[in-house]
């Protein structure tokens, strides 16, 4: 099982990655949407290991925002004929 202090940090340091490369309004920013799913993965595993369902509740909802960035992003354009 996943140290929670491991899921902790991996979620705090893929948040403020997702954040920074989004901020910089470059090429790269469309990655910051796949370090923030990062970061809502291991926050929804620190927080089910915690016992805190409300910051799970969150995180879920962070996760389908990060989905929908992923896809506006264009990561899925190579599939369309």
């Amino acid at each position: 099982m996943i140290n929670l202090l491991v899921l902790e940090w991996i979620g705090s340091l893929a948040g403020i990655l997702g954040a920074f490369l989004l901020a910089t309004n470059t090429k790269a920013s469309r990655y910051g949407w796949i370090a923030f799913l990062a970061a809502n993965l291991a926050l929804i595993g620190f927080s089910i290991g915690i016992s805190r369902y409300g910051l799970l509740v969150q995180q879920l909802a962070f996760m389908f925002t990060s989905l929908l960035g992923i896809y506006r992003a264009g990561f899925f354009d190579s599939a369309k004929p």
